[in-house]
């Protein structure tokens, strides 16, 4: 080959490279078109300017999301909304709680009312991906039970061929009860319901032989049930669990950011709770921690707010302080009706489920 021919090839052959890099560059989305529709930032940014955060939670169920008496919200997912809120302002206050059904809550979510669902909501893969729909680490683990009165002739789920049961429209349980009937070769009639209230007023009436749910919402419903009803010992659960469910806050696709943030709060909280960072004893341990980890979780070492899109880089001391460690959340709400310990919800280093990535 001459050298004219040869200078001619590699232009050519470099050109070629050049327009290959352009077609690769679009196709994995660093091109400016797929730039414009990258939402990161999007709802952090919105979130500060707002100057609170809307979180999607439940209104009628004591331990997980529960509006009292006085107006204020209590419970489980109550708590990591607040912590949520002290890792962005420095304030746990800084929350607006939206109720959100279990028909609506993703319709929510999406349209954009909510800025995060922490809801009781089980992670599901139709729900991650149909619904898109970005989960943060799991924070319950949870499982459906059944519930009957205290003098019903029913011991397990295998007796209630021809039941009527009650059930929740726009859950997993729907399907969860079906499935277990089908297996078992009996036949039930569902008795399906918006909420909480109407299966309570269904069952008050005796038109539902039994209650089916997560066994922390039925827990919930049994230490609240009505003394017109006889009272909380007017109910027991059965011991079967019908399925597995996994409870966590759930954001939107279209904000990594956004999603990592939420994320990090929670695994922050439990790697706290690992470590034995306190609401008494964080602020001597920001002052002077007793690992390097606790060094990292506290923001002194590793910058976790600027990598996560916050200007404070010690945003788990104010989480901390505020709210407490997970354990310490979890003890004070739900844990008063389901101890975590012996129970999935338990630390890992205590036999349970509840672990964190190493923060370092």
């Amino acid at each position: 080959m001459s050298s004219k021919h040869w200078v001619r090839w590699a232009v050519l052959a470099i050109a070629a490279i050049g327009l290959l890099a352009i077609a690769c560059s679009d196709d994995d989305g660093d091109g400016d078109g797929d730039a414009a529709a990258n939402n990161d930032g999007v709802t952090l940014e919105t979130v500060m300017d707002r100057g609170e955060l809307k979180c999607g939670v439940k209104n009628s169920q004591a331990g997980m999301g529960n509006l009292e008496d006085d107006g204020t919200f209590t419970g489980f997912d109550i708590e990591i909304c607040k912590a949520i809120a002290a890792a962005i302002f420095g304030d746990s206050d800084k929350v607006e709680y939206v109720p959100a059904s279990a028909g609506d809550r993703f319709d929510l979510l999406a349209a954009g009312e909510i800025d995060v669902l922490i809801r009781t909501t089980t992670w599901t893969f139709t729900r991650d991906i149909d619904l898109n729909a970005t989960f943060a680490t799991t924070t319950f683990y949870d499982g459906q039970g059944m519930m009957v009165k205290d003098d019903s002739p029913f011991q397990s789920i295998a007796d209630m061929d021809g039941a009527t049961v009650c059930v929740t429209t726009g859950t997993t349980t729907e399907g969860n009860l079906d499935d277990t009937f089908a297996a078992l070769g009996i036949s039930y009639t569902p008795l399906a319901v918006a909420d909480d209230a109407g299966s309570q007023a269904n069952f008050l009436e005796n038109r539902c032989d039994g209650w089916t749910g997560d066994r922390s919402n039925l827990a919930a419903q049994k230490s609240s049930y009505p003394t017109d009803g006889g009272g909380p010992e007017a109910l027991r659960v059965l011991s079967e669990v019908m399925s597995k469910e996994p409870l966590g806050p759930a954001t939107r696709d279209d904000d990594n950011q956004w999603s990592e943030l939420v994320d990090w709060v929670v695994k922050l909280m439990i790697a706290a709770a690992e470590d034995g960072i306190t609401m008494d004893n964080v602020e001597a341990e920001a002052a002077s921690p007793s690992t390097a980890e606790i060094g990292n979780i506290l923001g002194n070492t590793l910058e976790i707010g600027t990598k996560l899109g916050l200007e404070n880089d010690e945003f788990m001391q104010d989480v901390i302080g505020q709210v407490g460690n997970y354990s310490e959340a979890y003890d004070r709400t739900i844990g008063v009706l389901l101890p975590a310990a012996g129970t999935a919800n338990a630390l890992w280093t205590e036999g349970g489920l509840i672990y964190a990535p190493p923060v370092k």
